[in-house]
């Protein structure tokens, strides 16, 4: 079974992670995306992205994709972080970042780590080690 690739970014960051899926999108495309609810929105406006929307971060989006991280059904997180907005679910995004950990699940929260499981991935990719829909 395929693993999800899970998109999130605070309200001040959509647009830059947007961006980035865009530049990536050769990547992204090969596997099932899942977002929370506006990023998702945002990605497939501006990314033309296909993506699962989940609740947004506010309401539990964060906590879902934490659920998928814990059945192992997510092969990395990219969560483009605004740290210098204080965010009212800040736990839940605490909880999220714990839960990667816990399951040894990559998790990028700026530019350059997100650079850097793009490239994992693709490499993984080329070694025919990672199942990705073609």
């Amino acid at each position: 079974m395929q693993k999800s690739i899970a998109l999130i970014a605070h309200d001040k960051k959509k647009l830059d992670l947007a961006i980035f899926a865009k530049d990536h999108s050769a990547v992204f495309s090969k596997f099932h995306l899942i977002a929370t609810s506006t990023t998702g929105g945002v990605l497939q406006d501006k990314a033309r992205l296909e993506v699962e929307r989940l609740r947004s971060g506010p309401e539990g989006g964060d906590l879902q994709v934490g659920a998928r991280i814990a059945e192992d059904k997510v092969l990395a997180v990219i969560f483009f972080r605004d740290p210098l907005t204080a965010q009212p679910h800040e736990p839940d995004v605490s909880a999220l970042m714990r839960i990667c950990d816990v399951h040894n699940v990559p998790l990028a929260t700026n530019l350059g780590t997100a650079e850097a499981i793009v490239a994992w991935i693709e490499e993984q990719i080329q070694e025919g080690t990672l199942d990705a829909r073609s």
